[in-house]
């Protein structure tokens, strides 16, 4: 499918700032599972725009404001076709002797790891085998788990902000899509699953808004999608933006200015089907 994404966040400060920089990670990937037509960034203030590829291959812009501002203004502007690859059967592809004697294993090291906001804590390690008892294929365990968390965690908007850590998440167990992610990234590595965060765009009928998911590293399949917060694998409605350990490496807009902490943040994402 084609989609026109368009993402707009305000802030507004209560007295002028100044010497903001910033990061933007607003720009989808392009990857085999989508082709991007276009993409357009605005800042306002107006900067001069530089733009790279961090260390997991997204591409971040970069802008500096160093004279006194009231507010400021991001907009991305981007048109996207999906095509994502056929959904993987439940049924045995990788057995978990496989994956660590997978040639090609070692350059997801990053991706089995603890990072900011994932554990793997013993609690962790107990939740993964018992949601995954009786499994010996890594495949078979990945879905497992993420009919776990799905299950798991109740959906509640405005439950978490977006520096929750996964250990608050299993303990309250509530969240939203962010912290559904992470659950679901800290029990993969504690079974030795690799699997890395995913940021995008969800377009459904009744709603278009940013997401999270998980992909995980199948031997002979490549990086594989898995929804926990709707309990499927990526389809169609997925636009990929960036990829990483988890939200930390990932964040839309980061960055850093002098003045007030009082602001105001407006966010508007709007997502159409092109014909």
């Amino acid at each position: 499918m084609k989609w026109e994404i368009f993402h707009r966040t305000r802030y507004t400060y209560a007295t002028p700032v100044r010497d903001s920089f910033n990061d933007v990670r607003l720009q989808p990937m392009p990857i085999p599972e989508q082709t991007v037509e276009s993409f357009l960034l605005r800042v306002l203030p107006s900067s001069r725009l530089t733009h790279f590829k961090d260390f997991y291959s997204n591409w971040v812009h970069h802008f500096e404001i160093v004279e006194p501002h009231g507010y400021l203004l991001i907009e991305a502007t981007s048109r996207v076709i999906t095509h994502p690859p056929p959904p993987l059967p439940d049924a045995s592809i990788c057995s978990f002797v496989q994956m660590r004697e997978a040639p090609n294993i070692e350059r997801c090291f990053d991706y089995l790891r603890e990072s900011r906001f994932v554990e793997l804590s013993p609690e962790a390690w107990k939740l993964a085998l018992d949601a995954t008892v009786g499994l010996d294929d890594a495949w078979q365990a990945a879905l497992a788990l993420m009919r776990f968390v799905h299950g798991f965690l109740k959906y509640e908007s405005a439950s978490t902000h977006v520096h929750t850590h996964m250990s608050e998440v299993m303990r309250e167990r509530r969240g939203v899509c962010q912290d559904f992610a992470h659950l679901l990234l800290g029990l993969c590595r504690s079974l030795k699953i690799p699997a890395r965060y995913i940021s995008g765009y969800l377009a459904t009928e009744t709603a278009s808004a940013t997401h999270a998911w998980i992909e995980v590293f199948v031997p002979g399949q490549g990086w594989r999608g898995l929804d926990p917060t709707h309990n499927c694998q990526i389809g169609e409605t997925h636009v990929k933006i960036a990829n990483g350990r988890d939200y930390a490496d990932v964040s839309p807009i980061s960055g850093n200015y002098r003045g007030t902490r009082e602001r105001k943040m407006e966010v508007e994402v709007r997502i159409t089907a092109v014909q």
